[in-house]
């Protein structure tokens, strides 16, 4: 089994696991519900307290994930909890709960779990390498990408770029994302990234094959956030 396949496999017992809990589904995993799936080392979930985080965490443990201590890597700085299980030598499956609100280290853009949950609703997420299916509580691709564009690391852009044909109100996403940071510096940023020669080659590396058209249509999307 390829471990894309058996980290989905992983991430998809788990989240059947816990589906009944109240939580959203952001990050790796909400993106690989809109377009092609790529490899994602974390599954991100926002819950609104402690109390819904606490019941996630007793599930987790149930099916022998562990509390992991050392953070220092997490992307975010508010409260979380990181859980993670060893399913084979030297590969990890993890979960991030974070608590109340999303925040960015770099712009301090917040996003509380209020504003998660009100852009977010019930939908299906398919296995992409596995025939399995759930029903979950997803970000919708107009917050998923906004909260992508404040974050704007290397990971965030790719998965505009791949995101940004299903948004439906760009001019949402650009207001959205402009109440927490400067919108035209991230949005340059973006562009100095999948213009350059080497972004192809990235995208493909982490998503595999996307043929000419389909990467014109995507750069095509991405670029009307500059009007």
């Amino acid at each position: 089994m390829e471990l894309l396949q058996l980290r989905e496999k992983e991430a998809f017992e788990t989240l059947n696991k816990i589906k009944n809990c109240r939580f959203v589904l952001i990050g790796g995993y909400a993106v690989n519900a809109y377009t092609l799936p790529r490899f994602s080392v974390d599954c991100d979930i926002v819950v609104e307290g402690e109390t819904a985080a606490a019941e996630i965490a007793k599930e987790l443990e149930k099916i022998h994930y562990i509390r992991a201590t050392d953070t220092d890597l997490m992307p975010y700085h508010e409260d979380f909890l990181k859980y993670e299980k060893t399913i084979m030598k030297n590969f990890e499956v993890s979960v991030d709960i974070l608590i109340k609100n999303v925040s960015d280290r770099l712009t301090r853009g917040i996003f509380s779990s209020k504003w998660v949950f009100k852009n977010s609703a019930v939908g299906a997420l398919k296995g992409k390498t596995i025939p399995q299916e759930l029903k979950l509580r997803i970000i919708n691709p107009d917050a998923l990408v906004a909260m992508k564009i404040v974050s704007c690391r290397s990971a965030d852009i790719r998965d505009v770029f791949m995101l940004m044909p299903q948004v439906k109100d760009l001019e949402w996403v650009k207001k959205e994302v402009s109440e927490r940071c400067e919108f035209k510096s991230q949005f340059l940023r973006i562009k100095e990234k999948i213009i350059s020669a080497q972004f192809k080659d990235n995208l493909q590396g982490v998503y595999g094959r996307v043929d000419k058209i389909a990467f014109e249509k995507h750069k095509k999307a991405v670029m009307k956030m500059d009007k």
